[in-house]
This record gives structure tokens, C-alpha cells and sequence, in this order.
């Protein structure tokens, strides 16, 4: 076998016409042609017609098969095969996919392509095979392909040049905007949002006569983005940069009512439009994820209620649940809410190119007003050669003896034509246009009739001449297809607009109003209105809290309003962070729902204070006042607390043995009072507990025995009255300045004399005779009073009655109300 490379038998080669080069160099050119390729005939659409290649030879193969809005129906599969057959030499499945996006409405602002059959679903249901679905074009399109057989638009080969395909559309359709584009090429994209025909068409027939018009006052005809699923744009900043700027950010959101519904009224959320390119199946699953982790409580049920009517997703809330707060956590969990990026990236001129609104606008009057005109020659064109026509067939019946004379001496048709060019000076086409005219034409009333269409072509072209000279009349031509355009598919905007772009702020939606918010010794915890108990006289029996049919009882009642923040410490010393508004309102008989289905509290642990908070601008130069059983107190700055995170964080350092009893918040000026159960009370200047780390243990506040314990502290100044409530019932009024400042670390004074009748001191109060007093039992039962209606006394007294007790029956908590809107007396003392 010879060998076909043989060398000489000195070993050289000869290379010939082989050039060496270098391989970085050819990868690069070999990728950038590649780049090229994939930016200007796949991913990014034209400027001018807003279609990218695939589209634009879909709806070229529809118009070759005269596939119109008014003809039958014909099988998506004989349109593919045309595409990728002549025109696109890719997948069936590309360009299938593409017919398909283009017939459904919920993808399309304006639906290119009228589909028969299974089209897919907002719910991502695929389309059915294309062997059984059908399309066909809609009239919007033919638009797009009007005047396309005129020399509107430029040609260029097929793949295998063995067709003519456009290398644009001559549009009428700002199909660019009005339907938005998005693709992926290399290096760049685009991702432009669909718009409402009207507003484009009137700010493209302001922008025609004024070409100075500035993007803020295109915008007063195009305030946003319309997009197909309706829903709301958040926020106008997005839309102002993107607009002038080529590049934003805008966010969208479903449309969400608010339903109440049964006996109980409880509320239900209602979604009936979902942002643009959301699917509704995944949404709904994300919700029952969501759900079924416990990452959002409060809901019920979820059903899709979706028909032919349009979208209708049911979420059901649990009693008490607001769905004002609900909404906005799904809003932040679920794609309820989502961020379209806008790029207005496409091909003008040959290159890729980001464009404002204003240029794309411009753009598009440019290329109509290029269609007008060449539309406009080629008819003049066309004009023209049928007038030069009609001018020898107007000599031919003027002559008409003479001319049939002449054919009937000549010997055949090019003699004819021939005498006839010479003895009438015509052209070729004129006397070949004679001699294949009919004798029907010789008739009086076609004679006639030649002469009239002789007279209107000159006019035509008068007129057709008149507007290739006369740029005012090339516009007007324009604006009427706008107007005629607008008129025949303009609607009505679908997306509304929120022209405030903040950061949601659940607080905006929750009703501002001040609450009771009750915990009880099981860890359940409620809000309730501050009407839910009414004031009574000194000694009344008070009214039914919770239910007590599981022995559970209150520990603890605090006021707040439902934007604040509280704060759950517990007597091991975490500390964890809620708003009130995401605690569950209850009835005044309701249970509540226990704490650990809100925070994660350490197993052994309990709640020991619930407070308030100021926001956190407001917190710089305020602390957090401890206090323990054992008569520990420790100061922090409230900042070191801003950060609480869903797992809580570590408040104070509690010694075994030892518990959180009171925490306050203190600007750093107050006094610092402790009462012990053996009715002692200790004063001290705050300034005597330097501030100290979140994790410390603190200081020695009062020196008690080892049977005693602190049951409370306060922060005060002698314009306050210290309020001592035992367990028995007893309480009074005392001068906070009766309680003179002592060293910290000493035994204290005493506070109350303490008997057998009242017990030990439950609780101690800063109040003032403005306030009302809420006390509960262990029971369940519950008084509110007035301050004023219980005696001021000395720091030796035993104190008054304020509650009624059953036997074995005794106080827990104590809580005052300052400012309450109830301000007469119910001298009613019956029992619920």
C-alpha cells in the first residue's frame, strides 16, 4: 500500500499555500463569530419590528401560506415544517415553542398567533404536540406583514439561498413595546416588559410632530410597563431609570383581595391576578410549603378556584389571623411579589445597543417613515408604468382606424409592433400592450374608460409625487396608521401603579390602636381590644378571662399598641422579639395560642416580662434594667438588643438557682426601687449600676435572706405613687418619696406590714390617679379599676381591699392602663 504523504529523502516539506497561526487567535475570531451570530440572528430582537429571527419567519412562513385571521385554520406542524424548512434550520421544538408562546395570553400582551387547540397554562401545563394543535394568524399580525410585497423592507437569502426572506418587517406595531422581548446571548441580554398599545401609540403621535419631547413627558402618555397577567408595579423609581436610562428595576405584585366570610367572620385572601410570568401551580405549592414548615402560620386551607372566568386563589385564615399581615409575608416569602429587571438591549443598525424609551420610540418613526416612503416609491412606481401602459392605449383608441389598419397590413406581431412604434412614437411596452389589448377595449365605453383610468393615474401620481416631496405629508400619513392602528386594537391598561416604592411595611396595613396582650402560666398568649374589660368600682368581683376549665390561669397582662415591638424575656434569661401584630387576637373567653407555636422557647423556660420597646432610632442612649430572685440588678445599653433573631438571644447571665423577675426599659436617670416578699423595699440611683456586656450577670441590688425573694422592680421619681398589691387582694397607695434613696446592696425599708389577712406583696406599681389598674387571679378572673379609688397611705399600712376573692383564690398579675379610652365607672359588679 503506497503512501500518500511520502517526504523527499531529505526530510523537507514543502507546505505549499499552509500558513502557520496561532491558535489563541483563531479560538478568539472563531468565538467572537460565534457571538456575533448568536447576539444578531438568535437572542436579541430588531428594534424595529421588536422580533427576533425565529419570530419573524414564523409569522413570514404564516404569510406565504396565507394562514390569515380569515382563512382556516392549518396544523402548527405544516407551519413548523415551512419554518425549518426554508426559513430557520434549527430544532421543530424551538420554533413550535415559539408559535406557542405567541398564542397564549397570558405570556403575550397582545396575542400575535390565534391558536386552536391545547395551548398550555398558566399553571406551565406544555402545549400539545403540534400535530394536534392548529393556528392561524391574527389580525394584528397581518399588520405587522402589511405592505411587505411593496419594496418596504429589505431581503436577504435563506440559509441555502434558494429563498428570499425580510430582514425586517415593515410594521405598523410597535411590537418591540407593546409585547417586550427577552433573550439570553453571549455577554449581553435583554429583557424588555410588554406595554399598553394606547399609551405607545399616543406618545408616538406626540413624539412625530415633536421630536424635542423629553422622556419625563413620554411618560406623562407611558406612566409604566402593562402587562398581560395585570397585577401592580410597586414603585415608579424602576420605570423613571429604565426609561431614561436603558436599565431597571421594578417590582410586581398579585392582585390580592381581603374576604370575610361564615358566622365567626373570619378573613380569607383572595389572589385574581399573579405577576408577570409567575405559575400559579408553583406559587400555591410554595404556599403549602410554607405552611406545612411552619414558616408562616395562620392559614387554613389553600384552594385554586381558577376557571375559564379567571384566577381565583382561596387562602383560608384561622380565627383571630389578620390577613393584611399574612399577605405581606407572602409577599416576601412567595413570588406574590417578584423584580423584573428591565433592559431595553435589541439590534439597531447592524449592533446591539441599549436605548431609553425615547429612542426606541424614535427609532420605530424612523423605520415607519422609511416603509412610507418606499411604499410610496414603489407605487409611484407601479403608477407610472401603468400610466405609460394607458398613454398608448389612449393614442391606440384615439387612432383606432389607423391602428387597426396597420396590424392588419402586417405580416406578424413583431411588424406590427414595429409600424407601431414608428408611426406613433411608443415604446415597446405601449405598442406591445396594443397589440394584446381586446376587442372588447375598441367598444365606446371602454374607449371611455381607458381615458378615465388614464386621468385618475396622473392624479395618483401627482399625489404619490406630492408626498415623496413634502415631509409634513409623510407624517401625517403616519400618524393616521397610528390612529388607525390605536382605534382598531388599543384597551384599556391592565397593571395599575403605586407610584410609592418603599420597602413593604407590614405596619402600614395593621390598624394603629393600643391592645391588651395577655399571657397565661400554660404559655398562651392573646391580644384583645382595650374595651374588651370595663372599669369597675373598688371591691367588684370582675369579670370571666380565660376559661379555667384546664386549671391554666393568667400570669401576666401588658398594654401595647399593635405596631410596636415587644420584647419576651424569659427566667433563665433569653430574650426574643415579636410586633404585636403577629400575635393572634383572641375574645376575652378565647384561649390564645401558646407561645411556643410563636417563639422558640428553651424547653424549662417560662415567660417572665413582655415589654414594649422604642423604635429603633429612638433606642441610642437607653438601657435595659434587670432584675433577678436573688436581688441581682444589671444594666445594657438597649442598642446591644437590636438584633434579635428568630432564635432568640442571650439577655443576662442567670446563676443556677436564680431567675429573671423584672426587666425595664431606662433612659439612665431614674431611680431603681426593689420590693422582696417580706414587704422591704430598697431605692437606689440608677447611676450605682454601671452599664455592663449582654451576657453579664450584674451587680448586687438588694441584700435579702435566703427565704426571700424579689418579686418586682420599678424605675421611678418622687412624682409617682408606688402602687403594692398582695396576694390576698390588698393594696395601696404610697408617695414614692416616703421611699428615701439608700446605698445598693443594703436591706431596704419596709414597704407594707404584712399579715395573715393580706399575704405577701404580689407585685409593686409606679402609678398616677390618671391610670386604671387591671389585676387577675388565678382563677381567670379579672378587675380593672381606677387608681384614684384606692386609698393613699403610709409605707406601714396593710392596705385595702381592691379585689373580692373566692376562697383559695389569689392574685398573679397585676397590670395598670394608662389613659384608658373608657373613662366612666361601670358600677355593674356582675359575674360572667
Amino acid at each position: 500500500m503506497s503512501d500518500e504523504n511520502n517526504t523527499p529523502e531529505n526530510g523537507e516539506i514543502n507546505h505549499g499555500n499552509i500558513a502557520p497561526i496561532a491558535i489563541q487567535e483563531e479560538m478568539k475570531n472563531c468565538y467572537l463569530d460565534y457571538a456575533m451570530s448568536v447576539i444578531i440572528g438568535r437572542a436579541l430582537p430588531d428594534v424595529r419590528d421588536g422580533l427576533k429571527p425565529v419570530h419573524r419567519r414564523a409569522l413570514y412562513a404564516m404569510y406565504s401560506l396565507n394562514n390569515y385571521h380569515n382563512k382556516p385554520f392549518l396544523k402548527s406542524a405544516r407551519v413548523v415544517g415551512d419554518v425549518i424548512g426554508k426559513y430557520h434550520p434549527h430544532g421543530d421544538s424551538a420554533v413550535y415553542n415559539t408559535l406557542v408562546r405567541m398564542a397564549q395570553d397570558f405570556s403575550m400582551r397582545y396575542v400575535l398567533v390565534d391558536g386552536q387547540g391545547n395551548f398550555g397554562s398558566i399553571d406551565g401545563d406544555a402545549a400539545a404536540a403540534m400535530r394536534y394543535t392548529e393556528i392561524r394568524m391574527k389580525k394584528l399580525s397581518e399588520e405587522m406583514l402589511r405592505d411587505l410585497d411593496k419594496d418596504t423592507v429589505d431581503w436577504q437569502p435563506n440559509y441555502d439561498d434558494s429563498l428570499k426572506e425580510p430582514k425586517v418587517l415593515p410594521t405598523k406595531v410597535p411590537n418591540l413595546l407593546v409585547n417586550g422581548s427577552s433573550g439570553i446571548a453571549v455577554g449581553m441580554a435583554t429583557n424588555i416588559p410588554p406595554h399598553n398599545l394606547t399609551e405607545i401609540m399616543s406618545a408616538l403621535t406626540e413624539l412625530i410632530d415633536n421630536r424635542d419631547m423629553t422622556v419625563n413627558e413620554l411618560m406623562k402618555h407611558i406612566p409604566g410597563p402593562d402587562f398581560p397577567t395585570a397585577g401592580s408595579i410597586h414603585g415608579t423609581e424602576g420605570i423613571k431609570s429604565a426609561y431614561h436610562t436603558g436599565r431597571g428595576i421594578i417590582q410586581i405584585r398579585a392582585k390580592v383581595d381581603i374576604e370575610v366570610y361564615g358566622k365567626q367572620e373570619r378573613e380569607r385572601i383572595v389572589i385574581t391576578e399573579l405577576p408577570y410570568q409567575v405559575n400559579k401551580a408553583k406559587l400555591i405549592e410554595k404556599i403549602a410549603d410554607l405552611v406545612n414548615n411552619k414558616d408562616i402560620e395562620g392559614i387554613s386551607d389553600i384552594r385554586d378556584e381558577s376557571s375559564r372566568e379567571g384566577i381565583r386563589v382561596v387562602i383560608d385564615l384561622k380565627k383571630g389571623e389578620i390577613a393584611s399581615v399574612i399577605v405581606n409575608r407572602l409577599y416576601k416569602a412567595t413570588q406574590l411579589q417578584v423584580s423584573f429587571g428591565i433592559i431595553f438591549l435589541s439590534i439597531s443598525n447592524g449592533s446591539p445597543k441599549v436605548m431609553n424609551l425615547k429612542e426606541m420610540l424614535e427609532c420605530f418613526i424612523d423605520h415607519r417613515r422609511e416603509v412610507v416612503i418606499r411604499r410610496t416609491v414603489f407605487e409611484l412606481k407601479k403608477a407610472k408604468e401603468r400610466a405609460h401602459i394607458l398613454e398608448g392605449l389612449k393614442v391606440a383608441v384615439e387612432n383606432i382606424d389607423e391602428v387597426v389598419e396597420i396590424v392588419k397590413k402586417s405580416e406578424g406581431p413583431a411588424d406590427a409592433k414595429a409600424k407601431l412604434i414608428s408611426r406613433f412614437s411608443l415604446s415597446e411596452i405601449q405598442s406591445q400592450a396594443i397589440l394584446d389589448m381586446r376587442l372588447q377595449r375598441l367598444t365606446g365605453l371602454e374607449r371611455d374608460k381607458i381615458i378615465a383610468d388614464y386621468e385618475a393615474i396622473m392624479k395618483e401620481i401627482a399625489r404619490l409625487e406630492e408626498i415623496l416631496g413634502s415631509e409634513d405629508l409623510i407624517r401625517g400619513i403616519i400618524k393616521t396608521e397610528f390612529q388607525e392602528i390605536n382605534e382598531n386594537y388599543g384597551d384599556e391598561r391592565r397593571t395599575a401603579i403605586v407610584a410609592k416604592a418603599d420597602e413593604i411595611q407590614i405596619e402600614d396595613l395593621v390598624k394603629n390602636e393600643d391592645v391588651l396582650v395577655t399571657i397565661t402560666h400554660k404559655g398562651y398568649i392573646k391580644r384583645m381590644t382595650m374595651d374588651t374589660y370595663r372599669t369597675q368600682k373598688r371591691g367588684g368581683k370582675g369579670v370571666k378571662g380565660a376559661s379555667n376549665a384546664d386549671e391554666d390561669f393568667f400570669t401576666d397582662i401588658f398594654t401595647a399598641n399593635t405596631h410596636s415591638t415587644i420584647l419576651f424575656f424569659t427566667n433563665r434569661g433569653s430574650v426574643f422579639s415579636k410586633k404585636v401584630y403577629n400575635i393572634p387576637e383572641g375574645t376575652r373567653t378565647a384561649k390564645g395560642r401558646n407561645i411556643a407555636n410563636l417563639i422558640p422557647v428553651p424547653p424549662g423556660d417560662k415567660i417572665k416580662e413582655i415589654m414594649c420597646i422604642p423604635p429603633e432610632d429612638e433606642r441610642e442612649g437607653k438601657y435595659l434594667m434587670f432584675a433577678t430572685e436573688k436581688g441581682l440588678v444589671k444594666k445594657s445599653a438597649l442598642t446591644d438588643y437590636n438584633n434579635i433573631k428568630q432564635s432568640g438571644l442571650r439577655a443576662i447571665k442567670v446563676q443556677d438557682g436564680d431567675s429573671v423577675c423584672s426587666v425595664r426599659v431606662s433612659d439612665g436617670t431614674k431611680d431603681v426601687l426593689l420590693c422582696s416578699t417580706s414587704g422591704k423595699i430598697i431605692r437606689f440611683d440608677e447611676s450605682d449600676a454601671r452599664p455592663m456586656g449582654r451576657v453579664s450577670q450584674g451587680v448586687k441590688g438588694i441584700n435579702i435572706d435566703d427565704d426571700e425573694r424579689i418579686i418586682g422592680m420599678e424605675l421611678i421619681d418622687d412624682s409617682v405613687e408606688i402602687l403594692s398589691i398582695t396576694e390576698n387582694g390588698y393594696g395601696k397607695r404610697t408617695a414614692a418619696s416616703q421611699y428615701r434613696k439608700q446605698t445598693r446592696g443594703g436591706k431596704g425599708i419596709l414597704a407594707m406590714r404584712l399579715t395573715d389577712k393580706n399575704g405577701e406583696i404580689k407585685q409593686i406599681k409606679p402609678v398616677s390617679d390618671k391610670d386604671d389598674l387591671m389585676v387577675i387571679t388565678d382563677k381567670g378572673q379579672v378587675v380593672r379599676t381606677k387608681i384614684s379609688g384606692i386609698s393613699l397611705m403610709g409605707r406601714a399600712t396593710q392596705g385595702v381591699r381592691i379585689i373580692k376573692l373566692k376562697e383559695g383564690e389569689s392574685v398573679v398579675s397585676v397590670e395598670k392602663i394608662v389613659d384608658p379610652d373608657d373613662d366612666g365607672i361601670d358600677d355593674s359588679t356582675s359575674e360572667e
